[in-house]
C-alpha cells in the first residue's frame, strides 16, 4: 500500500515537471507564419518580408537579415513592428529581388525576456 502512494506522488511529481516545462518552452517566440513561406518559389520579388512570430516582440532586440545564393548580404530596411499585430514584423526590401534562392535569418527578442533566432530560405523565379 505505502508503495502504491509513493508511485502516485512520483507520477505527480513527474506530471507537474512535465506541465511546467512545457509552458517554459511555449513562452518564446517561434517563427509561426513566414511570407514569402519557407521553401517557396514567388514568381516576381516580393516587396517585403512578414514574419509572424507565436507571441509578441521586442522590435529594438530583433533583426532579419537577408542573404543571397552566394551568401552576400541582400539591402532590405530595419524590420518594424506591424502597428496592429505586435507579434509581426515587416521588413521593406530596398530593391528588387532578381532570381534566385534567398536565405532569412531572424533572431527576436519576445515581450516576456526570451530570445529565439532561425532561419529559411524562398526563391524568386
Amino acid at each position: 500500500m505505502k508503495k502504491t502512494a509513493l508511485n502516485r506522488v512520483v507520477a505527480l511529481l513527474l506530471a507537474s515537471s512535465a506541465l511546467a516545462f512545457s509552458q517554459f518552452a511555449l513562452a518564446h517566440a517561434h517563427l509561426k507564419t513566414p511570407v514569402p513561406a519557407d521553401k517557396a518559389v514567388v514568381e516576381g520579388s516580393p516587396q517585403n518580408l512578414t514574419l509572424t512570430f507565436t507571441e509578441d516582440v521586442e522590435p529594438a532586440f530583433s533583426g532579419v537579415e537577408v542573404l543571397n545564393a552566394q551568401n552576400q548580404p541582400v539591402a532590405v530596411e530595419k524590420a518594424k513592428l506591424n502597428d496592429k499585430q505586435h507579434d509581426q514584423l515587416i521588413v521593406p526590401i530596398s530593391k528588387p529581388l532578381p532570381s534566385g534562392q534567398y536565405q532569412v535569418n531572424w533572431h527576436v527578442l519576445s515581450v516576456d525576456g526570451h530570445k529565439t533566432k532561425g532561419s529559411y530560405a524562398f526563391s524568386v523565379k
